[in-house]
C-alpha cells in the first residue's frame, strides 16, 4: 500500500509541474478580461456623463495657465453646426461603425492618414486616449472605436465632439469657440459662422473663423453644400432629432 501511495504522489507532483507557457497564457487572458472591462465600464460612464476635460485639455491648460471650456447639450447647439462638423470631417458618420474602412484604404493608397480618422476615433483619441502620432495609440483607438460606437448613440457621440474638439489655441467645445470667434451662442450660430468653425477644425491653431484666409472661405463653401447634401440624402438622420 506503501509503494501505490508513493506512485500517486509522485503523479501528483507531476501533474502539478510549473509550466511557463500555459502560467503566461492564463496571466495574459486575465489580463486582457481586465482591460476590456476597464474599457466597457469607462465606455459606458461617458455615456451618460459629460467628461468635464481631458486629457489634452489638461495638457494645455497646464501650458497656457488655463482654457476656455464650458458644455453645451445637443439641443443648444444649431443644428447647422452639427451638419457642417460632420460634412467636414466624416461625411459617412451615419454609415460606419467607427471605422470608415472605405477611407483608410484609400488612405492607405494615398500614402497618407489624412481623411482616414472618423469622428468616432476623433472622440475616442480625445476622451480615452492623447494625441500624437504612436502605434499604440492607433490600436487602442481601433480597438476602443467599436466598443463606444455600440454603447453610444450617434448623436451623444456628435455632442461629446462637439464639446471636446479644439477651435483655437486653449479654446475647447463648441460653446467656446461661438462666444470666441462671433460673440454667439451656439444656439445663434448662421450656416456661414458654422461652415467656418467646421473648417478650421483640422487645424485650429492655424486657421481662424473670424479672419478667414482664402483657404478657409472657399472650404466653408465646400462644407455649405456638404451639409446640404446630407442632410437631403438621410446621412444626417441618425444625430438629427
Amino acid at each position: 500500500m506503501a509503494r501505490k501511495s508513493s506512485k500517486r504522489t509522485s503523479k501528483t507532483k507531476a501533474k502539478r509541474r510549473f509550466r511557463p507557457g500555459r502560467w503566461l497564457l492564463r496571466w495574459t487572458l486575465r489580463g486582457v478580461s481586465v482591460v476590456f472591462l476597464v474599457a466597457v465600464v469607462a465606455a459606458l460612464l461617458w455615456s451618460v456623463i459629460n467628461p468635464p476635460t481631458t486629457l489634452y485639455m489638461m495638457q494645455e491648460s497646464r501650458r497656457l495657465g488655463g482654457v476656455d471650456h464650458e458644455w453645451v447639450p445637443m439641443e443648444e447647439i444649431s443644428p447647422i453646426m452639427a451638419r457642417a462638423a460632420v460634412a467636414a470631417e466624416d461625411a459617412n458618420f451615419c454609415l460606419h461603425w467607427g471605422l470608415d474602412v472605405v477611407a483608410i484604404r484609400r488612405a492607405i493608397d494615398e500614402g497618407s492618414s489624412r481623411g482616414a480618422s472618423t469622428i468616432s476615433q476623433q472622440v475616442v483619441k480625445n476622451v480615452y486616449l492623447w494625441h500624437g502620432r504612436s502605434w499604440v495609440r492607433k490600436v487602442m483607438e481601433a480597438a476602443m472605436t467599436p466598443l463606444v460606437e455600440a454603447l453610444w448613440s450617434k448623436r451623444r457621440i456628435l455632442e461629446v465632439y462637439l464639446n471636446v474638439a479644439e477651435f483655437d489655441e486653449g479654446v475647447f467645445g463648441v460653446e467656446a469657440a461661438s462666444r470666441h470667434y462671433f460673440g454667439v451662442a451656439p444656439d445663434a450660430l448662421s450656416n456661414v459662422q458654422a461652415a467656418r468653425l467646421a473648417a478650421i477644425l483640422p487645424n485650429p491653431k492655424g486657421r481662424s473663423a473670424s479672419q478667414p484666409s482664402p483657404f478657409v472661405r472657399k472650404r466653408t463653401s465646400q462644407i455649405l453644400s456638404g451639409a446640404a447634401t446630407i442632410r437631403a440624402d438621410g446621412r444626417a438622420d441618425c444625430f438629427q432629432s
